[in-house]
Formats: structure tokens, sequence, C-alpha cells
């Protein structure tokens, strides 16, 4: 799938299936969705953890998302940048350190949900 393919009718984070192609601003698929990261009670989406194939999976944050479609997700970040993204893990390495977030930083607690989820213990 290429960036000009039609990627279906915008849809909610909610209808949001894995195995959903993930692409790059530049159009390059750069993996599939393999779980969303949500509070759906409050209705926050978190994110997605995508997967790279042989048990690779990265976490792109949600402001690093720009539109979700049917058939695609598309990214904010180019390819070089999105094959960069962090991989969940159960305890990350501390991206942006804020003081005023007494238990970590919001993407550190998002990469350990993530990292829940893939190993099961969500």
């Amino acid at each position: 799938m290429s960036g000009t393919d039609d990627l279906g009718a915008p849809v909610s984070y909610l209808a949001l299936a894995e195995g959903t192609a993930v692409l790059s601003a530049d159009g390059d698929e750069v993996g599939h969705v393999a779980h969303v990261l949500a509070d759906e009670e409050s209705d926050i989406f978190d994110g997605i953890v995508l997967s790279h194939g042989l048990g690779r999976h990265s976490f792109a944050d949600a402001e690093q998302v720009r539109e979700i479609h049917e058939h695609g997700v598309v990214l904010t970040l180019t390819t070089a940048e999105a094959e960069a993204l962090p991989e969940p893990s159960e305890n990350p390495a501390v991206m942006e350190d804020d003081p005023s977030e007494p238990e970590g930083s919001r993407l550190g607690n998002k990469l350990r949900r993530a990292w829940d989820l893939l190993s099961g213990n969500y």
C-alpha cells in the first residue's frame, strides 16, 4: 500500500482494526496496527502499538498520528522518524523528564501500558 492508495473513510480510534496498515507522512508503509492504546471510559486515545513483523513492535503517541481511516493510519512522522519510534517495554527509558509529573513521564507510562498489552499483563 502506498500513500496514494484509497485509505477509505475516516474512522474513530474505537473502530481501528488490528492489522491495519500504518503509513509514514511520506506515504511508505512502516508497519501494522498491533494494538490501540486508549482509555475508552474517558474517551482518550493514547496512541498505537505498531507491529513490524518478526515480533518487533514500536509505539506511536497520539500526537504522532495524523489520520485514522478504514484501511490505513497516517503518521505525522517521516519513514526515518517512524523507524526510530521507541519499543514498548516493562521499564522504558525516560524520554522526557517532567518534575511536575510525580509518577514519571506520560510517554513512559504509555510505553509501560503498551508493554502490558503485548505481554498479556493488561
